[in-house]
């Protein structure tokens, strides 16, 4: 029941090169997510001004130390997971001359060994980094429990859309807080039938081992 045009089939690229990721074009992929600065740096480099035809997103714990980096190199970050983080991007976005897109990533499933907030600190969370105006927050992102049964997560990927949709009631955040990024190659259909606007691909597309 989703329109395609409202969706992004966000493609994980951290196992391929650069002659694959110039490949996805021709099957209308633009839009090209990486987690390792340094690999995604040499890859574009590699691809010259053909990037430019890209949007890229940076899909991983981003560190302080690369920051202005990953804000140079990138058009949307999706995890955005701590203040002194949300700060530091915003001196950066101020000193740019514009603000940095960003998605706050929410620790839903509460998993230890997953990056994010947790949900009941979004809306102290998101007040504060709408204050900020090196940054534009738009949307949220999480990280569900990977599992070979996708219905086990449904749960999480709703509460992401809840927590989404009590952000833009409570704080009337405008047109730009519209992006859900959640969902990988094992169970991107339940989040996109859960609201999902940014799906996270790898390995269904380019094969085993190479999920994002």
């Amino acid at each position: 029941g989703r329109r395609p045009e409202d969706l992004t089939l966000l493609t994980v690229t951290k196992y391929v090169d650069a002659p694959v990721i110039k490949e996805l074009l021709s099957f209308g992929l633009q839009d090209i997510g990486e987690n390792r600065l340094q690999d995604a740096l040499e890859k574009q480099r590699a691809l010259g001004e053909l990037k430019n035809k890209y949007k890229w997103h940076f899909i991983g714990s981003l560190q302080t130390n690369k920051a202005r980096q990953v804000a140079l190199n990138f058009d949307l970050i999706h995890s955005l997971d701590r203040m002194s983080l949300a700060e530091t991007l915003n001196n950066i976005g101020e000193q740019m001359g514009r603000p940095i897109p960003v998605l706050i990533q929410v620790n839903v499933s509460g998993e230890r060994t997953k990056h994010g907030i947790a949900p009941g600190e979004l809306g102290a969370f998101y007040e504060a980094v709408r204050k900020l105006p090196g940054l534009c927050a738009a949307g949220l992102m999480t990280m569900a429990p990977f599992t070979d049964d996708p219905e086990t997560v449904r749960p999480v990927f709703r509460e992401l859309r809840l927590l989404f949709e009590r952000v833009r009631a409570e704080y009337n955040p405008g047109p730009e807080w519209r992006e859900l990024s959640m969902g990988m190659s094992n169970d991107f259909v339940v989040a996109i039938e859960e609201g999902a606007t940014i799906v996270r691909v790898g390995s269904a597309i380019f094969g085993g081992g190479t999920e994002g």
